[in-house]
């Protein structure tokens, strides 16, 4: 499309054919879906001079006029990234979806893991040998059926490769001092944030992870509904994962360090709902120190209080 938004080229390429293309072609604007490879066609097409923008699946799908072909999707990405207000996802180098990539196969052992332990305790079943559910439950179980089974060696390796790309990021680092966040979170909101300056505040930067309700409000009544969940959900479920952790000393009594705030949530809310609200406020404190590039300061009353930093 041309400066007027008039379609100059109309044409069917394969990707053999495309990378010639724009190895031709002069300098211009390309827009891309972004999916499993646009970040690795992305990088190739900036290489070749080009300037290449990434838009969201559902922020491109409400400019298709009608069908499904890819005809209307080119055409509906070069609506939407001629609008003004548009919001795109930046370009991931190698290195960055090489960590990605990491995570991902942790959250995939995560799951053989329980599997795993699933099948143990139903084949022990079967002979008699029963144990309670739990992890911490599963060592205990084969040394009674005398198999010795221990965390599989990849799973170290990955962990400790986790570690040492956390340990490498002087931001990661400090977000890992935040109550609930840890080395996994610190390096999720690292690898999967976009720009943080792009958010105009940490209550942007929580409705984008979808922590914030969803408004069905209307006619000046204000309604609001369960999370939204939009953004990332692995950032999403580990923020919440960490929360529900700081909660768990204060509902047993451990913890004496607990904000007013948090005690009073408790006595009128279920804790998954406040581990939610929690997530929300650790999502504010990441990015008020992601853009501002200050340490965590520890409060007397724990995170909470801290939340200040994020206003």
């Amino acid at each position: 499309m041309n400066a007027n938004e008039q379609p100059v080229l109309r044409k069917k390429l394969s990707r053999r054919e495309m990378v010639k293309f724009f190895e031709k072609t002069p300098p211009t604007t390309v827009a891309l879906e972004a999916c499993g490879g646009s970040h690795h066609w992305a990088r190739l097409l900036s290489s070749f001079g080009h300037e290449v923008k990434l838009i969201a699946p559902q922020l491109a799908k409400p400019y298709v006029k009608r069908g499904k072909n890819d005809a209307a999707d080119a055409e509906a990405l070069c609506e939407a990234m001629s609008r003004p207000t548009m919001r795109f996802v930046p370009v991931k180098t190698a290195d960055q979806q090489a960590a990605l990539m990491l995570v991902g196969v942790r959250e995939r052992l995560i799951r053989n893991r329980t599997q795993l332990a699933n099948t143990i305790r139903g084949f022990a079943m079967e002979f008699g040998v029963t144990a309670a559910r739990g992890m911490c439950r599963l060592e205990p179980l084969l040394e009674r059926i005398a198999t010795d089974q221990s965390l599989p060696e990849l799973a170290r390796e990955l962990f400790a490769m986790l570690m040492a790309l956390h340990r490498a990021d002087e931001c990661s680092k400090r977000l890992a001092e935040i109550p609930g966040v840890g080395p996994i979170g610190a390096s999720l909101l690292m690898l999967k944030t976009p720009d943080p300056t792009m958010f105009k505040s940490g209550r942007d930067f929580a409705a984008w992870i979808g922590l914030t309700p969803r408004d069905h409000s209307t006619a000046g009544k204000v309604r609001l509904g369960v999370i939204t969940r939009a953004g990332d959900e692995m950032l999403r479920s580990a923020l919440v994962v960490g929360a529900t952790a700081v909660l768990q000393p204060i509902r047993t009594g451990r913890s004496k360090n607990a904000s007013p705030w948090l005690r009073a949530l408790l006595k009128r809310k279920k804790p998954k709902l406040v581990a939610v609200a929690l997530a929300n406020k650790i999502a504010r404190i990441a990015w008020k120190l992601m853009v501002s590039g200050e340490a965590y300061r520890r409060q007397p009353q724990d995170i909470p209080q801290a939340a200040g930093l994020a206003t």
